[in-house]
């Protein structure tokens, strides 16, 4: 089966690197998956070592020069289906494909990973009435692509997956030295874009409590965005500049991820976190909100401590709770791993990718669409 992917964005996410582990795990199994990336962003420049990459992104959401353009793509490369991997990608595939007979259109599947409704405009409902199929990481995102139009019948939950084995072998790394923290502070973290549906300023919030109860926690939060100064703000007007820690991008934090006392994701709303995977793959207990997907990966009580979005107190109350109990910390932790390996590897959501590939071609066939013929 021949796919082309298609994703517009610049910066490097956790869709990103879905995106790319499914291209090249459906390589692995002898499949031809073309890619089509930004230019100048961070997915073309990680796989560029590879092969069938093409260069390619809209300037903003209905660019007819990029849509023509990526419809020569379709025509060279007669891809069964197209799996276009954010709105953008999206737009852009749609007005490729509407300029293609029926006999040269290949099926057009999208990702859902975040818990936004659909935009109700009239070019976003045109665009969406073109899709075969909804990806979604999360049967969250599921009820509510439903929600907003999407049959029901088009609809699938693939979970994403994270490179459970690697990710459990990593040494970690002495948080301590690393960003000079004081030696034997518990350390509590979180990884995710600076931005307001990540939730953070509670986190933030939350560690004036938590600094009250254990006075040595150091809480570091990684990651970059727009809200960087007004965090960096909040952090100093509560007096926590020598607990908390805006650390940025880190290279290694899969090592500094495995040195963490309490994972912590504070997100307002969420499709399903891959952070919060790697951090049960590296045997971190979690604490998290509800929002989202997130308690289809989090069992309460068991992997983690789950707590209402929003709300300053209660995620302080379940971080105490953990940095007090080490050994249920470690069952915490292990439980996590144990999770993963059974529901979230790269291989799962490629095999469950692929399936849902299969059954939108079976559905075409049936209904007497024509697959598009190879190229010359």
């Amino acid at each position: 089966m021949v796919s082309l992917h298609i994703d517009t964005a610049r910066t490097w996410r956790g869709g990103q690197n879905q995106v790319l582990l499914t291209t090249l795990g459906l390589r692995h199994r002898g499949h031809r998956a073309v890619l089509v990336a930004h230019p100048a962003g961070e997915l073309a420049r990680r796989a560029s070592e590879g092969h069938d990459l093409i260069r390619l992104a809209p300037a903003h959401e209905v660019d007819f020069a990029a849509a023509f353009r990526l419809s020569r793509v379709i025509r060279e490369y007669a891809p069964d289906i197209i799996h276009a991997h954010d709105p953008h990608a999206v737009s852009m595939a749609a007005m490729a494909l509407s300029t293609l007979p029926a006999a040269k259109s290949p099926a057009l599947a999208i990702a859902r990973r975040v818990d936004f409704h659909l935009k109700r405009n009239a070019f976003s409902r045109w665009k969406y009435k073109q899709v075969d199929a909804a990806i979604c990481s999360s049967d969250a995102i599921r009820r509510m692509v439903i929600e907003d139009g999407v049959d029901e019948a088009h609809a699938f939950t693939v979970y994403e997956g994270v490179q459970v084995e690697a990710i459990a072998a990593q040494p970690p790394a002495d948080v301590h030295r690393e960003l000079w923290l004081p030696a034997g502070a518990p350390v509590v973290g979180n990884i995710a874009a600076l931005v307001a549906h990540k939730g953070q300023r509670f986190l933030v919030e939350a560690a004036t409590a938590i600094v009250r109860a254990r006075p040595d926690t150091q809480i570091l939060i990684f990651g970059e965005g727009e809200l960087r100064p007004a965090l960096q703000r909040q952090i100093k007007s509560l007096g926590l500049d020598h607990h908390v820690k805006l650390v940025g991008f880190r290279p290694d934090i899969l090592s500094l991820l495995c040195g963490l006392d309490v994972f912590v994701m504070s997100s307002l709303t969420e499709g399903l976190g891959t952070s919060i995977l790697d951090a049960m793959a590296a045997s971190r207990p979690v604490v998290a909100t509800t929002a989202g997907g997130i308690p289809e990966t989090v069992v309460d009580g068991v992997t983690g401590l789950l707590v209402p979005p929003g709300h300053a107190a209660p995620l302080a109350e379940a971080v105490i709770a953990l940095l007090g109990d080490p050994a249920r910390r470690q069952a915490m932790g292990a439980a996590g791993l144990a999770r993963v390996r059974e529901h979230f590897t790269v291989d799962r959501m490629v095999d469950a990718t692929l399936a849902v590939y299969e059954r939108v071609a079976d559905r075409r066939r049936a209904a007497g669409t024509p697959s598009p013929p190879a190229s010359p």
